[in-house]
C-alpha cells in the first residue's frame, strides 16, 4: 500500500510535466492560419488551477515555478513575471485548500474565474508600470474569456483521465496527514 503512495507522489508530477511541455509545444507550432484570429485559450493556466485547486500536495511550488519560468523564456515573455504571478495565485487557492474543498462546481469556476481576471490585470499592471510592451486589453481580455471557458473541460479531462479529484473529508496524504 505504501508503495502506490509513493508512486502517486512522483506520478502526478511527472504526469504534470508531461502536459505542460505538450502545451507549451502546442503553443509554440505556428497553427493560425490568418493574422488578427481570436486568440485560444491558456490550457497550462487551467491545469494549473484545476489541479492546485483538487489535489495541491501533487503539484509543488518548486516544480510550478520551474515549468512556468520556462514556458516564460519559450514563450518569449518578461522572465518570471507570469511565473511569480501564477505562484502567487496558486497559494492563494493552496491556503484556502480546506474551503475549495467543500465548494461546488459553478461556485469553484466563480472563484478560479476571479483568479485568472486578477492575474491578467496585475500582469498589464506591472508591465505598464515597467513600460513593457503588451498587447491590446482587449485582446487579452478575450484570452482570460477564452480560458475560463475552457476551464470546465480540462476540470473534466483531469477527472476522467488523471483521476484528480478533491480530497474527502478526513483522506490522509502521502505523509499520513490529514488534508
Amino acid at each position: 500500500m505504501a508503495e502506490g503512495v509513493r508512486r502517486r507522489v512522483w506520478l502526478y508530477p511527472t504526469a504534470f510535466v508531461a502536459i505542460a511541455a505538450f502545451l507549451v509545444v502546442l503553443r509554440l507550432l505556428p497553427l493560425g492560419l490568418r493574422a488578427g484570429a481570436w486568440p485560444g485559450p491558456d490550457l497550462l493556466l487551467c491545469l494549473i488551477l484545476a489541479w492546485v485547486i483538487r489535489r495541491p500536495d501533487y503539484l509543488p511550488a518548486p516544480l510550478l515555478a520551474v515549468v512556468l519560468l520556462l514556458e516564460d523564456l519559450l514563450l518569449m515573455r518578461p522572465p518570471g513575471l507570469w511565473a511569480a504571478l501564477v505562484l502567487v495565485a496558486t497559494e492563494f487557492l493552496r491556503s484556502r485548500a480546506a474551503l475549495t474543498r467543500e465548494l461546488s462546481f459553478p461556485v469553484e469556476w466563480l472563484l478560479v474565474s476571479g483568479v485568472m481576471l486578477a492575474l491578467r490585470f496585475a500582469e498589464r499592471t506591472i508591465a505598464a508600470l515597467a513600460l513593457l510592451p503588451q498587447p491590446a486589453l482587449g485582446e487579452h481580455l478575450l484570452q482570460t474569456a477564452m480560458t475560463i471557458l475552457c476551464y470546465p473541460l480540462i476540470v473534466g479531462c483531469c477527472w476522467l483521465l488523471l483521476d484528480l479529484r478533491k480530497p474527502a473529508t478526513g483522506e490522509l496524504d502521502a505523509f499520513g496527514r490529514r488534508m
